[in-house]
C-alpha cells in the first residue's frame, strides 16, 4: 500500500474496501467507484482478506491468488489501491486491527471510509471493539439484495431512528441518510443501485464452463482460467 500524503489545510478521504474478492468482480468496482464519486473520496483502498487459519472452505480461492486478481482488476484506476494487511496476517484477522494499523499509518489528517454492505453492518454489534471502530471510522453503508435499511432500528448500538427516513432510503426516495451517535463517527447510509453480480454466480460459471462476460474484468478472467481456480467449487453464497 502507498502511504498517502496529507496536508493540514486539506484531510484526505480514503475508503476502505475489504472482503474475500472470492473473486473480484464488477459489482465491487462499481460500488467503490460510486461511493469514490458520491463522497468525493481521494482514494479507495482494496484490502483482501487472509486465508483462515483452519481452511476448510474449498471454494476460496487462496489468498495470494485473490490478492493477484485485485491488482489485476484496478490496475488501471489509479484512484483505487491495494493493501496486503490482512493477507500478511497470520491467524483470525479483525476489522479492528485492520483500522487501527492503517490510522497509524496514513495519520490524523486522514479521514477514513469504511465501506460495508448493508447485511454485514447489519451484524456489527457482534464484532470486535464495535464502538471503537465507530469511532475510528465513517462507514459507508450500501444496499444488499435481500435487506432493508428499516432494520437499522433494531442495532442497539445505534440511536432512535426515523422510520420514515429509512423507508424513504429503501426505495431510492433520498440518495443517502446521516446517523450521528454520540462520541462516535457519522455513519453515511446511501442509497445506490443493488449489484446484480454475486462471486458465488462466477464460480458456479466458472464450474460449469459458461460465459463470464461483463461479469468480471478480463484480465481476471484470464487469470481464474490460467490458473484453473474454481473447477471444484463446494460453494456457499457471497458478494
Amino acid at each position: 500500500m502507498t502511504v498517502l500524503p496529507s496536508s493540514p489545510r486539506s484531510p484526505l478521504k480514503l475508503g476502505l474496501l475489504g472482503g474475500t474478492f472470492n473473486p473480484i468482480h464488477n459489482g465491487h468496482l462499481a460500488i467503490a467507484g460510486e461511493v469514490r464519486d458520491r463522497l468525493q473520496l481521494d482514494r479507495v483502498l482494496f484490502i483482501p482478506a487472509g486465508d483462515p487459519p483452519h481452511k476448510e472452505d474449498r471454494s476460496l480461492a487462496p489468498a495470494a491468488a485473490r490478492y493477484e486478481m485485485v491488482r489485476l482488476a484496478i490496475a488501471d484506476t489509479p484512484s483505487f489501491e491495494l493493501s496486503d494487511i490482512e493477507v500478511r496476517r497470520k491467524g483470525k484477522s479483525y476489522s479492528i486491527d485492520t483500522v487501527r494499523t492503517l490510522k497509524q499509518q496514513v495519520g490524523p489528517t486522514t479521514d477514513l471510509y469504511f465501506i460495508i454492505g448493508l447485511d454485514a453492518f447489519l451484524d456489527i454489534h457482534h464484532w470486535r471493539a464495535p464502538l471503537e471502530l465507530l469511532q475510528l471510522c465513517r462507514f459507508v453503508v450500501v444496499p444488499r439484495p435481500g435487506h432493508s435499511y428499516r432494520s437499522l432500528a433494531a442495532i442497539s448500538l445505534l440511536p432512535p431512528l426515523d422510520h420514515q427516513a429509512l423507508a424513504q432510503l429503501d426505495r431510492g426516495a433520498v440518495p443517502r441518510l446521516d446517523i450521528s451517535i454520540p462520541s462516535c463517527q457519522t455513519i453515511i447510509c446511501l442509497s445506490i443501485s443493488l449489484c446484480p453480480v454475486s462471486a458465488s454466480e462466477i464460480r458456479q460459471r466458472v464450474r460449469r464452463g459458461q460465459s463470464l462476460a461483463n461479469l468480471l474484468p478480463p484480465p481476471v478472467e484470464s487469470f481464474i482460467l490460467q490458473h484453473q481456480l474454481y473447477q471444484e467449487d463446494t460453494d456457499r453464497t457471497d458478494v
